[in-house]
């Protein structure tokens, strides 16, 4: 266990330094759909990210998880909106994966199969920050032999970024299963995307909404009931890699 746990940090130490001196800031000349691209790709980015199974936290006490994880983004470096806010004076060229550290925090409420969580995480070396909420009900709490089945509702803010007002709203329905030490789940879910420019260089730009869907699969692998490693794919538009590391009391 000693060298997982080992492996888990070093991975969240070596993926701070994943960009360097990038802001996003829209250029002049920033189009329309430049905008649009720019603002699926963040609100995904941001967008609430489980990492949990579907089973409630609590029971006749409250619960807490509480950890560290890091969700890594793939981008198109490539495309045009990518380009111009890496061409931008000051700027690094941005990579293909955009990674963000977090700490994110759950409490699982005594009695009523409810859990509440919240993330905060950013981008190093940028002006990427965020902060999520959720509400997470266990419709079915499972057992030895059945499934646990949860839906989940959740809210994320982008902040740091002056040049743009992202903000996303997500649902989704989740099932999990545990077998001994490893739980894995999977679920489906609707991302809705606001985004306004706020740009003195783009007067012209206009608010974009946006629905996405997405597919994501995880486990859960618990040691000694108090120390747990979380690993998700969420498949959409743009896939996101997540890993975590909390401790359970």
């Amino acid at each position: 266990m000693k060298r997982i746990v080992i492996t888990m940090l070093f991975v969240f130490v070596i993926a701070v330094p994943a960009l360097a001196n990038t802001d996003i800031t829209l250029p002049s000349g920033f189009s329309q759909d430049d905008f649009k691209g720019l603002s699926r790709d963040l609100g995904l980015a941001i967008s609430y990210v489980p990492l949990a199974t579907a089973e409630p936290l609590g029971g006749v006490l409250p619960h807490i998880d509480l950890g560290v994880e890091a969700t890594s983004t793939s981008i198109d470096k490539n495309a045009s909106y990518w380009k111009a806010i890496s061409n931008y004076p000051g700027n690094s060229e941005i990579p293909s994966d955009l990674v963000m550290p977090k700490v994110h925090l759950q409490v699982g409420l005594p009695i009523v199969p409810i859990d509440l969580g919240i993330v905060y995480g950013e981008a190093p070396s940028t002006n990427i920050k965020f902060t999520g909420y959720e509400v997470k009900w266990s419709i079915l709490q499972g057992s030895t032999v059945s499934p646990a089945v949860a839906l989940r509702g959740a809210y994320t803010t982008l902040t740091g970024v002056t040049d743009l007002d992202i903000s996303t709203k997500s649902a989704d329905l989740s099932i999990s299963k545990g077998f001994a030490m490893f739980t894995p789940y999977g679920g489906y879910g609707m991302v809705w995307i606001d985004s306004k420019p706020t740009s003195p260089n783009n007067p012209s730009l206009t608010e974009e909404t946006l629905n996405e869907s997405k597919w994501f699969i995880g486990c859960k692998i618990t040691f000694f009931y108090f120390i747990n490693l979380v690993a998700e794919a969420d498949f959409a538009k743009v896939n996101s890699y997540s890993a975590r590391l909390n401790v359970h009391f």
